[in-house]
């Protein structure tokens, strides 16, 4: 049995959660996600809790078994709090602009990149040199931060760039002049 998946995810209130044809839908009030379960995996919704089990024992039955608690336990928090992601823009002149689902971003080349951000997904620029990004869906919110990021990656001179908030960059050590 899996330590993971053999413990129960707890279901706060206000969240519905229909169980049917293979899949789960869980409504709450941020909003709606569907995940379809994998082979050999059931799931059971009693009271406030769910309960995934294996309907056979294989290796890959054995191994989605913890996976599925844990990403039903994330779309659980994400439509309840929802999941954030915070970048950081570090460099001189670099700065960030969101409107509406446009985010556009000043980082050393000649024009300003435009990003286009996906529905379901919220961007704001509480700063110019930082970064939100809001969503339901974990695995989206972590996708369009990355792709973000992937605009203008820190580099390992001077270390300017688009940066995770807290994420400790490399710096590798100039030229030097010998006499």
């Amino acid at each position: 049995m899996s330590r993971i998946g053999k413990i129960p995810v707890v279901v706060p209130k206000g969240v519905k959660i229909t169980v049917k044809d293979g899949g789960v839908l869980v409504e709450g009030p941020k909003g709606k996600l569907t995940f379809k379960l994998p082979l050999g995996i059931a799931v059971e919704s009693k009271e406030d809790k769910l309960l995934i089990n294996r309907t056979y024992n294989s290796k890959q039955t054995q191994a989605n078994h913890g996976t599925t608690r844990a990403i039903l336990a994330n779309i659980i928090i994400g439509v309840t709090q929802g999941h954030k992601k915070n970048l950081e823009i570090q460099g001189v002149g670099f700065r960030a602009q969101a409107q509406g689902q446009k985010l556009t971003l000043n980082v050393g080349f000649s024009r300003p990149l435009e990003y286009d951000v996906p529905a379901g997904i919220t961007v704001k620029t509480p700063k110019p040199t930082e970064i939100e990004v809001d969503g339901v869906d974990s695995s989206v919110v972590g996708e369009v931060a990355a792709n973000i990021r992937r605009l203008k990656p820190p580099e390992p001179y001077k270390g300017k760039g688009i940066r995770y908030l807290g994420e400790m960059v490399r710096k590798k050590q100039g030229k030097t002049v010998t006499k």
